[in-house]
This record gives C-alpha cells, sequence and structure tokens, in this order.
C-alpha cells in the first residue's frame, strides 16, 4: 500500500502523523479484548431503520443562506454560495473494504445519488471506510469531477484506487479558496487514521472550518474530546462560528472509544468550548461501528443538553434526508 512521503513537522516523524495533543489509537490487544472479552453488552440494531425523510435538493443555493442536507452518519451535502460540497460522503452499503462483510447500512442515504445536484467540492476527513468510500468518490468522479480536498497522505488512498479522482492534500491549519467567496482551512482534531493492518497514523485526518456568507462552519467528522483544547483552539483561531457539525455517536464502551470519539455528553462540551452559535449532530444511526444502541446517542444527547441547560433546539440529531437552513 502506497503512503504519504514528506518531510517531517511536529505532528509527522518522518514515517507516521501524530497528535501532539491526542493519544494515540488503542492495541490490537485492546481490540481483540473489547471484541472477543468477557462481559461485552453490544446492542442489537434492527436489521433496517428507514429515515421517513428523503431529500431532492435544489441544484444551486445562492446569496447568504447555507442550506445542510443529512445524508448520513458522517455524510452531508452543504450547498452555499452557489457551490455544492459533499462531506464524507458515504453511498456504499458497507463501511468496509469488503462487499461481504464490515459495518452494513440501517438505512438508506437520506439523498439518492441520482437526485445529487452537480457536485463542486469534496470535503474528507480521514482514511477510515466510514469516512473514505473510494467507491464513492469514484462515483462522484465520474458524474462530476469534483475537487476532492483531503488531509495529507488520504490523495494517495484514492489515486491508488481511481487515477481520475481529483484529490488535492493538505495539511494543519491550510486554507483552499474554492471559490465564491467559500474557502477551507484544515484543523488538527483528536482522531487517527488506518485502511489496513500495517498503515496506521500513515495518513493524516482533520477537521474542517468553511467559509461561507452566512460564517464560519466548524465540521467535525471524528474526534474524542480529550480536555476539549482542540475544540477551544479553533474557536481562538477562527471564532466566532456559526455552526458545528458534531459527532455524538460510536462512543461504547468508553474505556475503548474515548479517546477517539465523543460520547453526546462530550459533545456538548464541545459545543460550549468552541463557542458556535448553533450545532448538528451526525456519525449515528446509519453504520453500528460500536456497542450502543441505534438510538441511543439521540437520547443521550436530549439528556445532555438538559443537564447542561442547552435549549435542544441548539443541537439538533437529524435523520438521513432531513435539512436545516441558515
Amino acid at each position: 500500500m502506497k503512503t504519504y512521503d514528506g518531510p517531517a513537522s511536529d505532528h509527522f516523524d518522518g514515517l507516521h502523523f501524530f497528535d501532539p495533543d491526542g493519544s494515540p489509537p488503542k492495541s490490537l490487544g485492546e481490540v481483540l479484548r473489547w471484541q472477543f472479552g468477557g462481559g461485552r453488552k453490544r446492542a442489537v440494531w434492527p436489521e433496517w431503520a428507514p429515515s421517513p425523510h428523503a431529500d431532492t435538493p435544489p441544484p444551486r443555493v445562492e446569496g447568504d443562506k447555507v442550506r445542510f442536507c443529512f445524508v448520513g452518519h458522517a455524510s452531508w451535502l452543504i450547498q452555499a454560495a452557489g457551490l455544492n460540497i459533499l462531506v464524507d460522503p458515504v453511498w456504499s452499503m458497507r463501511a468496509s473494504p469488503f462487499s461481504f462483510a464490515g459495518p452494513k447500512r440501517h438505512n438508506d442515504p437520506g439523498i439518492a445519488f441520482d437526485k445529487l445536484p452537480a457536485i463542486d467540492v469534496v470535503l474528507v476527513s480521514h482514511g477510515h471506510y466510514d469516512h473514505l468510500d473510494v467507491a464513492t468518490l469514484s462515483k462522484l468522479t465520474a458524474a462530476f469531477a469534483p475537487r476532492v480536498i483531503t488531509p495529507l497522505g488520504n490523495d494517495v488512498t484514492m489515486q491508488a484506487s481511481d487515477a481520475a479522482i481529483k484529490a488535492e492534500a493538505f495539511d494543519w491549519h491550510q486554507r483552499v479558496e474554492l471559490g465564491g467567496g467559500v474557502a477551507a482551512t484544515l484543523v488538527p482534531t483528536r482522531h487517527w487514521s488506518a485502511r489496513g493492518l500495517f498503515d496506521r497514523n500513515k495518513a493524516l485526518w482533520a477537521s474542517f472550518v468553511l467559509e461561507t456568507p452566512a460564517g464560519k462552519l466548524y465540521i467535525v467528522c471524528d474526534s474524542g474530546y480529550g480536555d476539549g483544547r482542540h475544540f477551544r483552539r479553533v474557536a481562538e483561531a477562527h471564532g466566532p462560528l456559526r455552526l458545528a457539525i458534531l459527532p455524538i455517536g460510536a462512543y461504547e464502551p468508553r474505556w475503548f472509544m474515548q479517546d477517539q470519539h465523543m460520547n453526546p455528553e462530550d459533545a456538548v462540551k464541545a459545543l460550549a468550548d468552541c463557542g458556535a452559535t448553533q450545532a448538528l449532530a451526525h456519525h449515528h444511526g446509519t453504520f453500528q461501528l460500536t456497542d450502543e444502541a441505534i438510538d441511543a446517542p439521540a437520547i443521550a444527547l436530549g439528556q445532555a443538553l438538559d443537564a447542561a441547560s442547552v435549549p435542544r433546539e441548539k443541537f439538533v440529531a437529524l435523520k438521513p434526508g432531513q435539512v436545516f437552513e441558515i
């Protein structure tokens, strides 16, 4: 497997990327302990949990409005300033290197692929299969030939699979002009990356700050909470933030997941730290990656908001196909 080759930095040692303020991923032994150790309590998800919503987006959204459609899991369509932007698009049935095994969809994408408007830009946060889906990227490339903006090394993964994918790789803190006054800055996030057993952290991971006419959007596709410094630093460097997209799922068991995935209580703290006016939840309800029930993240989000005396309408968990506008 080809991997990134570049100069060392404060978060790249010449072979592996690392987060100076994060935690390394769990060892294989800890993975086996979680999967096969005694006392595991893995909730059973329904075989199929269809959303009551399905979206047919407009061709473009102009002016100072931004339209968000939740496609499912961590996939979004964001329409702003005449641009159509997809985030971590996954239309495949499995988030896996295999067509016959691995996490399987429990509902359809909130937008049928043939209902997508012309896609201009794709943001891909990191290499995990539930975020970087080369089959979907190839299909998007064939249909629309969008720019694909991604952290260092993930372009190698994409183009090794399909040389036609127009991947552009960037480091943390780099700002990319997308057109129409819209720009994306890659920012550190508390996570890690891998596609197989031997490429752990050989590609970078990131969140995005998206500048739009309606304000700045903070798009966190995967992250642990830690002590909250990653979120406070984004507020300091890029605030004020109009809206944050924050993950709330794939968090049980906590001993295994807490360093890399937030639970709803963590996400509410992250919202306070980053200072966004509004938040949308994602990373839940489509692929069963961990042990909590399919509806547990949305229920726990409401409880966490109540406990923090935050109005529930400030942090909304949509279902696939639902739309939110600012």
